[in-house]
């Protein structure tokens, strides 16, 4: 399970992002360049609808990813400046936090890993 939270995690963290960038993107056209609308209105509902979405997953994931309660508000406090839950990810991936509970048994790596028994071949 802890698996699939994390694929689900980083996708949702990366695309929640991605929002946040499409909707600085829309205002800068909007109130700098002066381009009219910029596509603001839609990109903030999409944001909006990312950001609500980046809550709930990381609410969802907290338990099977193995997350203590300081992990879980620092992956909530990343939701609010633009493209930190990005950065949230990326450390979260490099320091084991998306490998679950179980991750001491594999070496903080298993994240991919399916079976352990399987021997490896070259």
């Amino acid at each position: 399970m802890s698996g699939k939270a994390a694929v689900v995690f980083r996708v949702v963290a990366v695309a929640e992002a991605f929002s946040w960038a499409g909707l600085l993107v829309g205002m800068f056209l909007k109130y700098v360049v002066e381009l009219g609308e910029g596509g603001v209105p839609v990109l903030g509902m999409v944001h909006g609808v990312m950001f609500v979405l980046y809550v709930l997953v990381t609410l969802a994931v907290f338990r099977p990813l193995g997350w203590r309660p300081r992990i879980l508000l620092l992956a909530l406090l990343a939701s609010i400046p633009p493209l930190f839950t990005w950065a949230f990810e990326k450390w979260a991936l490099r320091s084991g936090k998306l490998d679950g509970p179980r991750r001491h048994l594999r070496g903080g790596t298993g994240l991919f890993v399916t079976d352990l028994t399987e021997p490896v071949r070259a």
